[in-house]
C-alpha cells in the first residue's frame, strides 16, 4: 500500500505543476501477461501472471532551454506482491551552459554497445523483479557532470551517493530460488553499505568510422558475491574497481562490437569480454524492410562461477525491421553455452497499432540446463512467454 500511495503522490504533484505551466505530460498504460509453461519448481510458484503498469513521464524546459526538469516513473501491480513496485526510473534537474551540463536526481544511464551481454553498463541496479536478465534498470540516485568537446571527446564524472538493492521474487514469483529472499539477505563488506560513496568516470569520442568509451567504477558492486556452497547461502555486494572498454566500427552495412572489463575486489579478480559482428541488408523489398544477422561471443575467465551465465557462449540472431509507420520488429536469438550443455532461444517483438496503442510479445525457452552452471539451473522450470498491450496519451 505505500508504494501505491507515494507513487500516486508523486504521480499528483509532477502533473499538476505541468498543467499549472500548460504542459502535456505523458502517460502509458500497460497491461501485461505472463505465462510459464511448466509447472513451478518450488512450492508456491504459479504459472500465470497478469498485471498491470503506469507509466507517467514529463519534460520541463525553461530558461532557453538551458535547465530542464525530467521525471519518468513506474509503477506495476501483479499477483507476485515482490513485483508490485514503485520506482522512480528518472527524476532529475538538468543545468547545460555551453559545452557542459550538471544534472542531479535519479537517472538511468546505459554504456555499451552489445546486444546480448551488457558489460560495461554499471551505473544502475537491475530491476530483477522486471526482468531477470539485466534488461530493465532501477533509477540511480547521482550528480552528473559531462564537458562535452569537438577535438577530445566527451567527459562524464558520476558520484553516486546511494546504492541501491536488487529486490527478489516472492513466493508466487518466477525466476527464485528454492528460498525466498528478503531484500537483507545480501549484505555488504565490511566497513561498506548503503550510504557508501560511489564513484565513475566515462570517456567517449569517434575516430571516423571507429566509436570509443573508456570507463572506471570504483565502489559497492552492484552483482553480488554469492556463497551458495555451505549450508547457509548468503550473498554480499563487494567493493570493486572496475575498468571498461567499448568499442564500435561502423563499415556501409557492418557493426563490429567489442565490450571488456576488468574487476578487482578483495575477493575476485577476473576479466570479461563480449565481441561479435551485425550485418544488416537494407531495403530488401524496396520498401524498407531491413533483415540483421547477429552474431557475438562471451568470455568470463569466472568459468562457472559467472553470476550471468556468460563465461564461454555464443548469441546468434536475426533482427527484422519493416521500418513502417507501426515500427514493426522482431528479434529472434539462440544462445548457446560452447564449454556446458545449456542453449536457449529469446524472441522480442513490437508494434505500434493506429496512433495510442503497441502491442509486444517476449519469449524464452531453455532448451538445456547444464548442472554446472552457478544459478541458470534454479530457473530451469521457467520457461515463459509475455504479451504486453500499451496504450498512450
Amino acid at each position: 500500500m505505500k508504494y501505491i500511495l507515494s507513487f500516486i503522490f508523486s504521480f499528483y504533484c509532477c502533473f499538476t505543476f505541468a498543467q499549472n505551466l500548460n504542459l502535456d505530460p505523458n502517460l502509458t498504460l500497460s497491461e501485461e501477461f505472463r505465462y510459464f509453461m511448466n509447472e513451478g519448481a518450488y512450492s508456491g510458484q504459479e504459472q500465470f501472471f497478469p498485471s498491470y503498469s503506469i507509466t507517467p513521464e514529463l519534460t520541463l524546459n525553461w530558461g532557453e532551454s538551458n535547465n530542464q526538469l525530467v521525471f519518468k516513473g513506474f509503477f506495476r501491480h501483479d499477483k507476485d506482491s515482490r513485483r508490485t513496485h514503485v520506482d522512480a526510473r528518472e527524476f532529475y534537474i538538468q543545468k547545460s551552459k555551453g559545452n557542459w551540463d550538471l544534472s542531479i536526481g535519479y537517472q538511468q544511464i546505459y554504456w555499451g554497445v552489445a546486444e546480448s551481454n551488457h558489460l560495461v553498463d554499471i551505473i544502475n541496479q537491475n530491476d530483477a523483479v522486471e526482468d531477470a536478465f539485466g534488461n530493465t534498470k532501477l533509477g540511480q540516485p547521482l550528480i552528473k557532470y559531462t564537458l562535452a568537446t569537438n577535438k577530445f571527446g566527451t567527459f562524464n564524472l558520476i558520484y553516486l551517493p546511494i546504492h541501491r538493492k536488487l529486490l527478489f521474487p516472492g513466493e508466487k514469483g518466477r525466476f527464485r530460488f528454492p528460498f525466498v529472499l528478503d531484500e537483507d539477505f545480501i549484505t555488504y563488506e565490511k566497513n561498506s553499505g548503503t550510504l557508501k560513496k560511489d564513484f565513475a568516470m566515462r570517456w567517449n569520442h569517434y575516430f571516423g568510422i571507429l566509436d570509443i568509451g573508456i570507463n572506471h567504477f570504483y565502489g559497492n558492486g552492484r552483482e553480488p558475491f554469492f556463497n551458495l556452497g555451505s549450508l547457509t547461502p548468503s550473498a554480499f555486494y563487494p567493493i570493486i574497481n572496475q575498468t571498461g572498454l567499448d568499442l564500435q566500427l561502423t563499415i556501409d552495412a557492418v557493426l563490429l562490437k567489442f565490450e571488456g572489463i576488468y574487476r578487482s575486489s578483495n575477493f575476485q579478480n577476473f576479466f570479461a569480454n563480449v565481441s561479435g559482428l551485425e550485418y544488416t541488408f537494407s531495403n530488401i523489398n524496396g520498401a524498407g524492410l531491413d533483415i540483421g544477422i547477429v552474431a557475438e561471443y562471451s568470455y568470463d575467465d569466472r568459468g562457472n562461477l559467472s553470476v550471468n551465465s556468460l563465461q564461454n557462449d555464443i548469441f546468434s540472431g536475426i533482427r527484422i525491421d519493416w521500418n513502417d509507420m507501426n515500427g514493426s520488429n522482431i528479434l529472434f536469438g539462440v544462445l548457446s553455452d560452447i564449454q556446458y550443455n545449456t542453449q536457449s532461444i529469446s524472441i522480442d517483438a513490437t508494434r505500434r497499432i493506429k496512433e495510442n496503442y503497441r502491442i509486444s510479445i517476449e519469449g524464452l525457452y531453455f532448451i538445456n540446463i547444464d548442472s554446472e552452471e552457478l544459478l541458470l539451473p534454479f530457473f530451469s522450470q521457467d520457461h515463459y512467454v509475455k504479451l504486453e498491450i500499451s496504450q498512450f496519451f
